[in-house]
C-alpha cells in the first residue's frame, strides 16, 4: 500500500488510502524536466510485500532507478525494504554489469503516524548511507508536493547517471577499431 499511494499521488495528485493489490502494475507519465520530454514507466512489482517476487532479476537489468518504500510504523516493511536494497546493491555476478550504478531512493512513508513509529529516522538514514542511496521520510497522505519532489529527485539522479554513462562510452570509431584489432590481432607476416 505504501508504494501505490506514493505512485498514485505523484501521477494524479490524489491520495488513495486503502488500496492494495496482489498484481504487478506499470504506470506511465510524460514529464518535461530540464528541457527534456521524459516518458516515465513506473513499475510496481506488487503492493503486498509477502506476495512480491523477491528476485528482481529482470528489473535489475532494465530499471534505471529504484524507489524502495517502507512504512515507518511497521518494522517488517523496513526489513523487507532492507532486503530489497541489499539485493539491488549486491555485486553483479552476471556478464551484464552496468556502466553506472542504478539510482536508489529509500523512502520512509507515513510520517504523519510518528506517534506509532517503529522505525527511527536514523535507521533509515543509516541504511541509505551504508548502501549509497538517497533517503527521505514523508507522508503520502499529507505531503503532495514532497511526493512530487521525491520523484523529481530520483529522476534527476537517473539523468545524471545517463550523462556519466555517455562520458564513459568510447566513440563508435574507437570501439570499432578496438574490435577489429581484437579480432585480427597484429598483422600477419606474408608467406
Amino acid at each position: 500500500m505504501n508504494r501505490i499511494s506514493l505512485t498514485v499521488r505523484f501521477l494524479t495528485k490524489r491520495f488513495i488510502g486503502e488500496y492494495a493489490s496482489n498484481f504487478e502494475s506499470i504506470y506511465s507519465k510524460h514529464l518535461y524536466l530540464e528541457g527534456k520530454q521524459l516518458n516515465l514507466e513506473i513499475y510496481d512489482p506488487c503492493s503486498q510485500p509477502k506476495k512480491a517476487k523477491f528476485s528482481l532479476t529482470s528489473e535489475l537489468h532494465w530499471a534505471d532507478g529504484f524507489v524502495i518504500v517502507y512504512d515507518i510504523s511497521d518494522r517488517s516493511s523496513f526489513a523487507f525494504a532492507k532486503a530489497l536494497v541489499y539485493r539491488i546493491r549486491e555485486p553483479q555476478t552476471s556478464h551484464c554489469k552496468r556502466a553506472v550504478e542504478s539510482a536508489v531512493l529509500l523512502v520512509g512513508n507515513k510520517q504523519d503516524l510518528c506517534h506509532v513509529r517503529e522505525v527511527g529516522w536514523e535507521e533509515g538514514q543509516k541504511l541509505a548511507l551504508d548502501n549509497r542511496c538517497q533517503f527521505c521520510e514523508l507522508s503520502a497522505a499529507e505531503q503532495c508536493l514532497e511526493v512530487e519532489m521525491m520523484f523529481i529527485r530520483i529522476i534527476k539522479d537517473i539523468l545524471t547517471n545517463f550523462k556519466l554513462k555517455e562520458k564513459r562510452r568510447p566513440s563508435g570509431s574507437k570501439s570499432m577499431a578496438k574490435l577489429i584489432n581484437n579480432v585480427f590481432g597484429k598483422r600477419r607476416k606474408s608467406v
